[in-house]
């Protein structure tokens, strides 16, 4: 990507980013590498050309497939949850790569994302984006959130942008131990945002937040 396009002018330039960051702020996201991590990642090259000039509000945006790219307060907050700026945090797994956002904060914070999405052009659509961006620590994979990547763990952390009923327990086991887990879970009508963390003596769950995800659908059920 050129340096104009990956700066951004008028609605998506550095401003309008520092004000996003200065709203996030102000709404408790206080770890500064996140706020510096979404400052300087250019969401609006994760959007339709139509979107761009929203991509710094604070809200979800539609990108197609009935899928969004996430409010940013959720990507900061998530993020900031797992720890992605703290070591050991190194192995982060991302369930539900999207338009790659997500992906793409995280990248910037940890040794390496393994991200997972099951629809199969969102996913290429996000890998040759964030290759273009030279965005490298990350592998791929088109399959079943539900499922995880259990050749892949054990994992320092675990985000997941969509909603299942209950948390799936293949995730809880692909957990490295200190290891934290981050998941929206209900129906479409409720659902709360979980902290999940695997200790020497189990797990530790808290309810973070109501929370408003698109839900996690398994392979079983799109057949």
């Amino acid at each position: 990507m050129n340096e104009p396009l990956h700066t951004g002018v008028g609605m998506t330039s550095m401003r309008t980013r520092q004000r996003l960051v200065e709203r996030l702020r102000s709404n408790g996201i206080d770890d500064e590498a996140v706020l510096e991590v979404i400052e300087r990642t250019p969401r609006h090259l994760f959007l339709d050309e139509a979107l761009s000039h929203r991509a710094y509000e604070d809200t979800p945006l539609p990108i197609g497939h009935n899928q969004t790219i996430s409010q940013p307060y959720i990507v900061a907050l998530m993020t900031q949850l797992v720890g992605a700026s703290k070591k050991p945090v190194k192995r982060v797994l991302d369930i539900g790569t999207g338009c790659g956002y997500q992906t793409a904060v995280l990248s910037q914070l940890v040794d390496w994302v393994f991200t997972i999405e099951r629809i199969e052009s969102l996913s290429g659509d996000a890998q040759a984006r964030l290759q273009a961006l030279h965005y490298k620590n990350i592998s791929y994979r088109v399959g079943d959130g539900y499922a995880g990547w259990a050749n892949k763990a054990p994992f320092d952390g675990i985000i997941v942008a969509a909603a299942p009923e209950a948390v799936p327990e293949a995730l809880v086991q692909q957990l490295a131990v200190g290891g934290k887990l981050i998941i929206p879970v209900g129906s479409s009508t409720q659902q709360q945002l979980q902290l999940i963390e695997r200790t020497q003596n189990g797990f530790v769950q808290e309810v973070v937040t109501d929370a408003h995800f698109v839900p996690l659908v398994s392979d079983e059920e799109s057949l």
